[in-house]
C-alpha cells in the first residue's frame, strides 16, 4: 500500500480517539495486524508478508512495516493506540513528570525510549513510548516502581527530542567526559601557557646539549634513528611473513554449524555516521547506505550532526532520508570532535552491535550481513571487528595513487600480519563494529583525544577484549592534495603522540594489562613511527654524499656508522618496496605497480605532518584540523566498491612470488 492510499484510510481521519464499537472486546487483544486489515491500512497478504518477516528477523511486526515503507508512522500509532486500548499523544500538551524522571539516569531513559507523564485517572502510571510491542521488556530496563506502568503512544523523535532538552546539560557533559580520567586526555585541558614554557625550554636545552657537545648528540640521535629503522623493519617484516603465511581459502563446511547460524536471530545493528560541514557528501552519503542489504527492520543508521552546522542539516532536511535512517544533533560544546558527538549519540541507539562509517564512505553492500555473522560465530571476546580500508579516487592524482598503496599495504598486509602475531592493533576511524555492551563498559571514545580509534584500540586490549580484521572493505577518498594530505596526517601523528602519552601514564600498569608481548608492540609501534618522522631529515642529509656532495658532519660522525647506513637504506627501502608491491598485487589494484617505488618521495611528506602536529600537541592538543571531502564526488553512482573482500594475492608465499614478478 503506497502513502497516499494509506491517508484515505479511517486511521489518518484526525480523531481524539477511535470509535469505540470499532473495538474488540475489553479482555480479548486482537493481534496489531488484524487491527491494520479491519482498518483498511493492510491488505490481508500483506499482513501475512509483514508478520512472516517479522517472525523470521526476529524482531516487532512494526520494525518491518515501518522499515518496508508499508505503513505512515501516524497510522501504524493509531492502530496501536487502537490494539493497546490506549491513546496517541503529540506530546505538545502531556507535561513530563521530572519527579518520576529523577528515579533513573538520563542513559536508561534513552536507551528504553520512554518518557514518564504521570498518574492517569484509573491510578496508573502513564508513559509515552513509540514502540508499545516492546513496552514490557523496556519497562524491565527502570526501576520496579515503573513494572506497572501504561503505555501511550507517542512518536520517537519527540520522546528523544524532549529527553535531549530536558538533560542537555547532564547528556552534554557526559559526551566530554565518559571514559574514565585514568583512561583519557581531558585533564590537559587548560596549562596553554605552562606547557609552550616547558617546551621552550626543553627546546633551548637541547640545543645546548648539541652545541657543547656536537659529536656525542650527533652520534647519539644517529644511532637511535638506526636503531628505530632496524627495529620498524623487523616488525614491518614480521607482520609481512605472519601474514603471507596466514592460510586462506573457505574453512571446510560445517553443516550442523551452518543450520545453527541460520536459526539464529540477526542482530539490530546501529551506524553513527558523524557529520560536520560535509554539505558536498551528504546527498550522496545516503544513495551510499542505501545499498546496504542487512535487513532495514534491523538497522539504524544515525547521522550525527553538530548544534552549530547548520548546511549540512539544512541539506539533510532536503534529502528525503529512508525511515531507518535518523539525524541526532549533538548540542555544542567542547571539545567539538567527532568521539564527542559520537559519545552523545550512543545511548540515542538501539542496536546490540555499534557500527561507524564516515561522511564519504562508500561501504561494501554485504558488509553488515558479514559482521553479523562472525559476531555470532565469535566469543563473547571478541568485541571489535575492523574492515579494510580502501579508496575510490586512486588515480586522481599521484598522491590519491601513493595514499592508497599506503592503505593497501597497511590494512590488508601490516595489520593482518600484526595481529595474527598477537599485538594489539591502532584501530581505523571508519568500517569499525563493536558489540555495544562492551563499548559501554569503556566508556565509549576519548573525546579529546584526535585520534579516537587507535586509542580506543589500545584501551580495548588493555581491558582483556580481542580486536580482529573481517575481510570486507569500504572505499572513501583520498586526500589527493599536499595541503589537505598533510592536515589529514598531521592529526593523525598528533593524536598517536597523545595516545602514546595517555597510555605510559603509569608503564607498570600498561605492562601488567598488555602482557610482556603486546607491551612490546605498542612501544615499537608508536616509538618507531613517531622517531622515523622526526628524525628523518638527519638521515636524508646522507643523500648529499649519494650526490657527490660533501656531508656536514663528515668529520663528527664515527666514519663505520657512516658506512653502514647505506646498507640500512636500501634494505628498509626494499622491505617497503616489496610490501606495496605484494599489497596491490591483485585485480583491484595492480594499475598501481608501478607507482610503488615513487613512495619514496611520498613519504616525506609526514615529516611537515609531524612537526605541525608536535606544535599542535603543545599550543592546541584538542583541535580537530578537519578534513574536507567531496573532491572527487561527480554522482552517487559513480562511487562503486570494486569487491567486498580485500584483493591482495590469496594462497601462500609462492603466490607472494608470482607477484613481485607481474
Amino acid at each position: 500500500m503506497t502513502r497516499a492510499q494509506t491517508l484515505t484510510s479511517p486511521l489518518s481521519q484526525p480523531s481524539a480517539s477511535p470509535p469505540r464499537a470499532a473495538l474488540p472486546a475489553p479482555r480479548v487483544q486482537p493481534p496489531l495486524a488484524r487491527v491494520l486489515v479491519d482498518h483498511g491500512v493492510l491488505s490481508a497478504a500483506q499482513a501475512r508478508a509483514a508478520r512472516a518477516e517479522a517472525a523470521r528477523l526476529g524482531c516487532t511486526l512494526s520494525d518491518v512495516l515501518i522499515a518496508q515503507g508499508m505503513v505512515a508512522a501516524d497510522d501504524l500509532h493509531r492502530a496501536q493506540a487502537i490494539w493497546l486500548d490506549t491513546r496517541v499523544s503529540a506530546l505538545a500538551m502531556d507535561v513530563p513528570a521530572r519527579g518520576l524522571m529523577r528515579q533513573a539516569p538520563p542513559r536508561v531513559w534513552l536507551r528504553a525510549g520512554l518518557l514518564p507523564l504521570g498518574w492517569g485517572a484509573d491510578g496508573r502510571m502513564r508513559i509515552a513510548t513509540a514502540h508499545p510491542e516492546e513496552f514490557a521488556e523496556r519497562l524491565r530496563m527502570l526501576p520496579t516502581v515503573f513494572h506497572g506502568a501504561a503505555p501511550v503512544i507517542a512518536p520517537q523523535r519527540r520522546i528523544e527530542a524532549i529527553l535531549a532538552q530536558l538533560y542537555r546539560p547532564a547528556l552534554t557533559c557526559a559526551a566530554a567526559a565518559r571514559v574514565p580520567e585514568g583512561e583519557s586526555c581531558r585533564r590537559w585541558t587548560g596549562g596553554g601557557r605552562r606547557r609552550m614554557g616547558l617546551t621552550a625550554a626543553a627546546c633551548l636545552s637541547l640545543g645546548a646539549v648539541v652545541a657543547a657537545f656536537p659529536v656525542q648528540a650527533l652520534t647519539a640521535l644517529m644511532l637511535w634513528a638506526c636503531f628505530t629503522l632496524i627495529v620498524g623493519a623487523a616488525m614491518k617484516s614480521a607482520a609481512f611473513v605472519s601474514w603471507a603465511t596466514a592460510p586462506r581459502g573457505p574453512a571446510p563446511r560445517d553443516d550442523t554449524a551452518e543450520a545453527a547460524h541460520e536459526a539464529a536471530l540477526l542482530p539490530r545493528v546501529s551506524i553513527l555516521v558523524p557529520l560536520f560541514r560535509e554539505t558536498e557528501v551528504a546527498s550522496a552519503l545516503v544513495a551510499r547506505l542505501a545499498r546496504l542489504r542487512y535487513p532495514k527492520a534491523l538497522l539504524e543508521v544515525v547521522l550525527v550532526l553538530e548544534e552549530t552546522d547548520t548546511l549540512t542539516r539544512q541539506t539533510l532536511a532536503g534529502a528525503n532520508l529512508p525511515p531507518w535512517m535518523r539525524m541526532i544533533v549533538a548540542p555544542d560544546g567542547q571539545p567539538r570532535t567527532k568521539p564527542r558527538a559520537m559519545n552523545y549519540a550512543l545511548d540515542f541507539c538501539r542496536g546490540d552491535i555499534i557500527g561507524i562509517f564516515d561522511a564519504e564512505d562508500a561501504p561494501a553492500p554485504d558488509q553488515i550481513d558479514h559482521v553479523a555473522r562472525r559476531f555470532a560465530d565469535a566469543p563473547p571476546g571478541l568485541v571489535c571487528l575492523q574492515g579494510v580500508l580502501d579508496y575510490y579516487n586512486p588515480r586522481q592524482t599521484w598522491l590519491a595513487r601513493c595514499f592508497t598503496v599506503e592503505y593497501a599495504t597497511w590494512f590488508r598486509v601490516m595489520m593482518p600480519g600484526m595481529r595474527r602475531l598477537g599485538f594489539a592493533i591502532p584501530l581505523g576511524g571508519t568500517t569499525l563494529f563493536f558489540r555495544r555492551c562492551a563499548l559501554e563498559r569503556l566508556g565509549g571514545w576519548d573525546a579529546h583525544n584526535v585520534t579516537e580509534d587507535a586509542d580506543l584500540g589500545f584501551r580495548l586490549a588493555r581491558h582483556g577484549y580481542r580486536t580482529e580484521m573481517i575481510a570486507t572493505a569500504t572505499h572513501e577518498e583520498a586526500a589527493c592534495h599536499p595541503r589537505a594530505w598533510v592536515k589529514q596526517r598531521s592529526r593523525w601523528l598528533k593524536g598517536y603522540m597523545v595516545t602514546y602519552l595517555v597510555h605510559m601514564r603509569r608503564p607498570r600498569t600498561l605492562l601488567r594489562e598488555l602482557g610482556a608481548w603486546r607491551f612490546m608492540g605498542f612501544q615499537t609501534h608508536f616509538i618507531t613511527a613517531l622517531s622515523q618522522f622526526f628524525l628523518a631529515p638527519l638521515l636524508w642529509s646522507f643523500w648529499l654524499v649519494f650526490l657527490g656532495l660533501p656531508h656536514p658532519f663528515a668529520g663528527v660522525l664515527p666514519g663505520a656508522l657512516t658506512a653502514a647506513l647505506w646498507p640500512l637504506f636500501i634494505g628498509i627501502e626494499t622491505i617497503t618496496i616489496i610490501a606495496g608491491l605484494v599489497a596491490v598485487s591483485g585485480p583491484a589494484h595492480r594499475h598501481l605497480l608501478k607507482w610503488v617505488p615513487s613512495l619514496h618521495f611520498y613519504y616525506p611528506l609526514g615529516v611537515l605532518a609531524a612537526y605541525k602536529a608536535l606544535y599542535e600537541l603543545v599550543a592546541a592538543p584538542f583541535y580537530w584540523d578537519k578534513t574536507q571531502h567531496g573532491h572527487f564526488l561527480q554522482s552517487a553512482g559513480s562511487i562503486r566498491p570494486q569487491s567486498n573482500a580485500p584483493s591482495a594475492p590469496e594462497s601462500s608465499l609462492s603466490r607472494v612470488t608470482n607477484a613481485l614478478e607481474i
